[in-house]
């Protein structure tokens, strides 16, 4: 992994509870640490969901791809790792892939379509793209 590379990584650890009873951690949590580390950086570029929320602002995932390379175990660590970039005047695509800590090893690689809506309907996402420097 070359930490470097992307634009943002958080550290997260494995609870006992989201492993199955085979001990791994279940194929959803997954899903749960790409969605926080996501959250992780907007906080660290100034933005909130809940800002946006009261301002009429949604931020919707509206794909999730997931290649499940290895599994992760209880008490493990690791890094999820973000890269962002826009796709057409309306979605923001997040590259997300998760390092274990005590081998490199990669574990999930994944990408997440989000778009932005304001009342229910998309918008183009003018002042987050410039936000996330994605001008």
């Amino acid at each position: 992994m070359k930490e470097s590379s992307y634009l943002f990584s958080t550290e997260i650890e494995v609870r006992d509870y989201e492993c199955d009873i085979q001990g791994v951690v279940n194929n959803a949590n997954y899903q749960h640490y790409l969605e926080h580390a996501r959250h992780q950086y907007l906080i660290s570029k100034g933005m909130s969901f809940a800002k946006f929320h009261e301002e009429g602002i949604d931020l919707i995932v509206t794909r999730v791809e997931i290649d499940y390379k290895y599994p992760l175990r209880s008490l493990d660590k690791f890094v999820v790792c973000i890269n962002i970039a826009r796709e057409g005047n309306a979605k923001i695509v997040f590259d997300q892939d998760i390092f274990r800590l005590s081998d490199d090893k990669l574990i999930v690689r994944s990408k997440v379509t989000t778009i932005a809506t304001k009342n229910g309907r998309p918008i183009r996402p003018g002042d987050i793209i410039t936000q996330l420097g994605l001008e």
